[in-house]
């Protein structure tokens, strides 16, 4: 992995930052690569229950650095061409590998959140905000569409007609109208500190029922009621009687803090999530 993106581990979460300080943690092709790059090696941490994703310096992210598409002739190809065990290409999957990674990923926003910025955002199960985040759907000011996974990361939060303005406008946004809009979980004065606190609560609970809500919430939005409740069936079934699901029974009783195992990419849970999926 480049130095593009810095990341640790500590006491179950781990941290990635995006590390371009200097450009406002614009998005060059080896930052596209070192977010997957991230992402892949943190699907295979099963000691990881949650992930916080931030930007080094003032800014989370100023969008895409114009040297991509203007120094990089096999672009094409890779939009093409989905990267290996993904649905998505490679500059997708900077925004929805962290809706495809297993944990809870929180992101925390400051400063400037434009254009692909704003996309990998989207593709976080949390947002905090500080106050003065501003917010943009910015391709179409350089006659582009926002295509960085946003068809799929956003079709749950904003409603078709305000997706439209916001990216034919290209206009910028604060904290407070992206609450209001629902593209931000809460504005916060302290968006990293609210995120690690989040992380660190969800680190304390059952893995299995983290990745098992995630993956609930994820897949029953996009299919039948049917499918939907015959999902939640599988994902309980898959639950009961587990180590950790017994733990968390035993902890509540004792009134004891919990003692869980780290989660398993085996588990029944995740093969039940596979096969309703």
């Amino acid at each position: 992995m480049n130095d593009r993106i810095a990341i640790t581990i500590e006491d179950h979460i781990a941290e990635v930052m995006l590390n371009r300080p200097e450009k406002l943690n614009a998005l060059d092709l080896d930052t596209f690569q070192a977010l997957d790059e991230a992402a892949r090696s943190l699907a295979d941490e099963t000691s990881v229950r949650a992930v916080v994703l931030h930007g080094a310096g003032e800014n989370f992210c100023a969008g895409l650095d114009l040297g991509v598409m203007q120094g990089e002739a096999d672009i094409g190809a890779a939009m093409l061409r989905p990267v290996a065990g993904s649905p998505a290409n490679l500059f997708q999957r900077a925004a929805y590998a962290w809706r495809e990674l297993p944990v809870p990923v929180i992101c925390a926003l400051q400063g400037v959140t434009f254009g692909g910025g704003f996309q990998i955002a989207m593709g976080a199960d949390l947002r905090y905000a500080a106050p003065g985040t501003k917010f943009s759907v910015m391709e179409s000011k350089w006659g582009l569409i926002p295509d960085m996974a946003i068809s799929a990361t956003l079709r749950n939060i904003l409603p078709p007609d305000r997706l439209k303005e916001l990216a034919w406008t290209a206009r910028v946004f604060d904290a407070d109208e992206a609450l209001r809009l629902g593209v931000v979980t809460a504005v916060a004065e302290e968006p990293l500190a609210a995120a690690r606190e989040m992380a660190a609560d969800l680190g304390t609970r059952s893995p299995e029922a983290i990745q098992g809500i995630k993956r609930l919430v994820n897949s029953a939005w996009q299919c039948s009621e049917e499918e939907a409740l015959a999902l939640e069936a599988q994902l309980q079934l898959g639950l009961l009687g587990t180590a950790n699901q017994v733990e968390a029974v035993r902890a509540n009783l004792e009134k004891r803090a919990p003692r869980f195992a780290d989660r398993s990419a085996g588990s029944r849970a995740d093969l039940a999530g596979t096969v309703a999926a």
